[in-house]
C-alpha cells in the first residue's frame, strides 16, 4: 500500500540536447574560455531556451566544455533549439562557415 508521501510524486519527461566544443582541451585556456563564452551567449539567445526557461521547464547541466539542456516543455524543443543554434552564428563557432 502507498504512503502519503510517494502518492505526491510527479514523473515529468524531459527531451535533451547534448552540446560539445570539439577540440575544446587542444585550445589555450583564454580560448576556451572565449569559446565558453561565446557559446552561452548564443545557447541562451535561442528562442527555445528562453521559451523554457521562462516557463521553469529548462534544466541546465554544464560538462565544462559544453553541457546538457534538459526541455520539460516541448518534445520538439532540443531539435528546434539545435536548428537555431546552426542556422545563427553559432555555425562558424563549430567549424562550420557562419
Amino acid at each position: 500500500m502507498p504512503t502519503e508521501a510517494s502518492s505526491n510524486v510527479k514523473f515529468e519527461i524531459g527531451h535533451v540536447l547534448f552540446i560539445d566544443i570539439v577540440g575544446y582541451s587542444k585550445l589555450l585556456i583564454t580560448d576556451q574560455s572565449e569559446r565558453l563564452q561565446r557559446l552561452k551567449e548564443i545557447v541562451w539567445g535561442t528562442e527555445q531556451f528562453r521559451l523554457a526557461q521562462a516557463e521553469g521547464k529548462l534544466l541546465r547541466l554544464p560538462t565544462g566544455d559544453g553541457g546538457a539542456l534538459v526541455f520539460r516543455n516541448n518534445p520538439e524543443a532540443p531539435v528546434l533549439c539545435a536548428m537555431e543554434i546552426l542556422g545563427g552564428s553559432g555555425r562558424g563557432m563549430i567549424g562550420y562557415p557562419a
